[in-house]
């Protein structure tokens, strides 16, 4: 199971938590955000793919950054349409991920996903609240059990030490949840990670990653 730890901001945690090889790190570039990232990127490990955040930037913009830090992947956290996320992939390189976050509750209409499925690389699947991310809240799994698709996903929103047997749980589905995406539950500040908590988390997720089958557009 993939591990994706977001919101990160200050280098020298950065530096720790990329010790830890997590599969994905994320930096949001969304200024209203407490976890905005602004600094110098330090060098991180090859196999470490980092993941912009962003929340209804513009194309310039998100290939600027994507440029400006050597982005390996792009989160896309606000109302970016089919048209955007298609024009979106062709300013950038084949080998850059688009991840559609959609904001869920127990209302989310799944039908809606069908026509992102050929512009993206996956989807993250986020609590829906007053931000577009980092509520912090965990939304009611059980709704997933409608995912018409087999695109993978990340699942996010609220995830601690508290959850992980839930997450087990989850995974023994046959959902196709290619990673786990955590941040406010492993910080002791706002942008500043715990690299205690951290450790225990991967150990703790159990999972057969055979069943899961890419369906990249690359």
């Amino acid at each position: 199971m993939k591990l994706k730890i977001c919101g990160m901001k200050y280098p020298d945690n950065i530096l720790e938590v990329g010790s830890l090889l997590p599969d994905y790190m994320g930096f949001i570039f969304w200024e209203k955000s407490a976890r905005y990232f602004d600094g110098a990127m330090p060098n991180l490990p090859q196999s470490i793919k980092k993941t912009g955040v962003f929340v209804n930037a513009s194309q310039g913009e998100i290939a600027t950054k994507v440029a400006q830090y050597d982005l390996q992947a792009v989160q896309l956290h606000g109302q970016e349409s089919v048209v955007f996320c298609q024009e979106l992939r062709s300013k950038l390189a084949k080998n850059i991920e688009i991840i559609k976050v959609f904001s869920v509750n127990a209302d989310f209409d799944f039908d809606q996903l069908h026509p992102f499925e050929t512009v993206c690389d996956y989807f993250l699947f986020d609590t829906k609240g007053k931000l577009p991310g980092g509520n912090g809240t965990t939304f009611d799994w059980k709704v997933l059990a409608k995912y018409p698709s087999q695109k993978p996903f990340f699942l996010s929103g609220g995830i601690g030490l508290d959850k992980i047997d839930l997450v087990n749980e989850i995974l023994k589905t046959d959902l196709p949840i290619y990673a786990i995406d955590v941040n406010s539950k492993f910080e002791i500040e706002a942008g500043l990670k715990n690299i205690n908590l951290l450790r225990e988390i991967h150990p703790k997720i159990s999972t057969d990653n055979s069943r899961i089958v890419r369906t990249n557009i690359k």
